[in-house]
């Protein structure tokens, strides 16, 4: 198991240091913020990849994890340009492949994608978090798309899967499927599908490989009402988690709100020695930590001195862990 950072700013060098003095190794991110040389170049190109390769490995990180793919809702949606836009992932592919990236982590949410009702939440002591009321979903306004069926996106996401797989196959690049961020049925019309571990499971057992799998992401199985540590169970006995998000909340399905990584509703130590049990050799990385006093770069869940103390936390837990196995 290797621990990462996220990297989702372009004004994130400061993380870039923190990660080579915490003595983090993996850098997850996705090349969109690097493709700014012309309007011709976009994110799945070999350019912008390159660059994000080599402004992480100026600090010591790998490029590990591809996440956050912007230019799938034709596929998602079944639209026209669908096919062009499968052209572009397996182009990412490719490129990925030659730059040594071996996973790509991606969601099928269109349109709305990750959702909060709230990104101000103060917790005790004043850290800020996100949450989530269901509640409030009625009053979010239909799209221009009208009402998109949870069939529609099976059929669909069993599409890009038939046409993806083999491509995957042949470059070597794992498939991480992230599940839906609130899982709730539906916002503004647009339904939700990937929202239990029994959605999930149907997800791999649409196109079975070894190289289609999922984002074992603990905040959203928490949020569906599912047991965390059965779930990584589950999926890691089946070598299907190819990258994991560790973060927790309280609530779940339909209301919740997120927490510190040790003030949350599941038992983070077992969550953690789960996957040393089930054999996880993949990147695992903090995920939506609490905004604190002083924090940096300013995308909420993010921030500098919250993931300071995630990372530290996580290390605490892997080297107890660790040195019981020992």
């Amino acid at each position: 198991m290797k621990l990462g950072y996220a990297f989702f700013n372009p004004k994130h060098e400061i993380l870039q240091h923190h990660a080579q003095q915490l003595g983090v190794r993996c850098a997850v991110t996705s090349a969109g913020w690097a493709g700014g040389f012309s309007r011709y170049i976009h994110e799945w190109d070999y350019m912008p990849l390159l660059k994000t390769k080599l402004s992480m490995e100026s600090f010591g990180l790998e490029f590990s994890v591809v996440e956050g793919v912007g230019f799938l809702d034709e596929v998602k949606l079944g639209s026209e340009g669908r096919d062009e836009a499968i052209e572009h992932f397996i182009l990412l592919l490719k490129n990925m492949s030659e730059l040594g990236i071996k996973t790509v982590c991606y969601n099928w949410m269109p349109v709305w994608g990750w959702f909060r009702t709230d990104t101000n939440i103060k917790l005790d002591g004043g850290a800020t978090v996100t949450g989530f009321d269901n509640d409030l979903i009625p009053v979010c306004p239909i799209t221009e798309l009208g009402r998109v069926s949870q069939d529609r996106l099976w059929s669909n996401l069993e599409y890009f899967l038939k046409k993806v797989v083999p491509w995957a196959e042949k470059y070597r690049v794992q498939l991480a499927l992230h599940p839906d961020d609130p899982p709730v049925d539906n916002i503004g019309g647009i339904e939700r599908i990937l929202t239990s571990v029994n959605a999930m499971q149907r997800a791999i057992d649409l196109a079975p490989s070894e190289y289609n799998g999922i984002t074992l992401c603990q905040g959203s199985f928490a949020a569906m009402g599912e047991d965390v540590i059965d779930s990584i169970r589950h999926f890691g006995t089946q070598n299907k988690i190819f990258f994991a998000h560790f973060r927790d909340l309280t609530g779940g399905p339909g209301h919740f709100r997120e927490e510190f990584h040790h003030t949350g509703k599941t038992d983070m130590y077992t969550a953690m020695k789960t996957y040393y049990d089930i054999g996880f050799d993949g990147v695992i990385r903090p995920d939506h930590v609490p905004t604190m006093y002083l924090d940096t770069v300013g995308e909420q869940g993010y921030g500098t001195n919250g993931n300071l103390f995630a990372t530290g936390y996580m290390m605490g837990l892997m080297e107890a862990i660790e040195k019981e196995m020992n």
